[in-house]
């Protein structure tokens, strides 16, 4: 067993624990390995571990990365694409091409972009709004009073399909103010599925975070650092 395979297995266990304290089913929880800054011979280590979900946070690196290993005959099965870091104006063309997944929507300008450059014979892609929940001025989201409008806008545009919310909270060792954040995000996230029936992801907690946003309801949990180690 690799290095990789172990820290996948570690946080497998996590997420299961983390579950059955909350009283949930860990089924319901999708890992994402965060794979940005990282070589693709550590993606096909996690790949032949088993993940198949995978974010990158930039353009031209994802980019590199995807083309190069629809190209590797060692990837048999499909490998889904997440984009979730900040995504300019500029650069939707790419990520509407080549992603399964768009995270990082803060505003109708970049999901119309999205929507009007996802070419025709590629299904639907699918869109998460990102919350900025702590209000940081150094984050990007839109706000808790936009996210309905912004949700409602995004629901009608025909080559996107809205999925649910993302966001990253601040790093506090506050973990009732952490704890609050997390639960208005999970109370946002029931509020859209009351609205929207296809709505099922709540993107929310990484390495450092993961039990206590599975405690609130977290359906997808992002972590980097806990399989791929630092960046470095």
């Amino acid at each position: 067993m690799t290095n990789i395979s172990k820290k996948i297995k570690n946080v497998e266990q996590t997420i299961i624990q983390a579950a059955q304290r909350a009283g949930r089913n860990a089924d319901q929880i999708q890992l994402l390995a965060v794979s940005k800054t990282k070589p693709v011979a550590l993606i096909k280590e996690a790949y032949l571990a088993g993940l198949r979900h995978f974010g990158e946070n930039y353009v031209q690196e994802s980019i590199e990365k995807i083309q190069q290993i629809k190209l590797d005959t060692d990837f048999e099965q499909a490998v889904f694409w997440y984009f979730i870091g900040p995504l300019q104006s500029n650069k939707t063309r790419p990520v509407a091409e080549n992603f399964d997944w768009v995270q990082s929507v803060e505003r109708l300008k970049i999901a119309q972009r999205l929507n009007d450059q996802r070419p025709d014979h590629l299904p639907k892609l699918n869109v998460c709004l990102q919350v900025n929940i702590s209000g940081e001025q150094s984050k990007s989201g839109t706000t808790l009073l936009q996210v309905i409008e912004l949700a409602s806008q995004v629901n009608n545009l025909p080559r996107l399909t809205l999925r649910g919310i993302m966001a990253i909270p601040e790093k506090t060792d506050d973990q009732l103010r952490l704890e609050k954040q997390f639960n208005e995000l999970h109370n946002i996230y029931l509020h859209l599925q009351q609205l929207y029936p296809q709505v099922d992801t709540l993107s929310m907690g990484m390495s450092g975070d993961l039990e206590k946003a599975i405690a609130c309801g977290s359906t997808m949990v992002r972590i980097g650092t806990d399989i791929f180690g630092s960046r470095g």
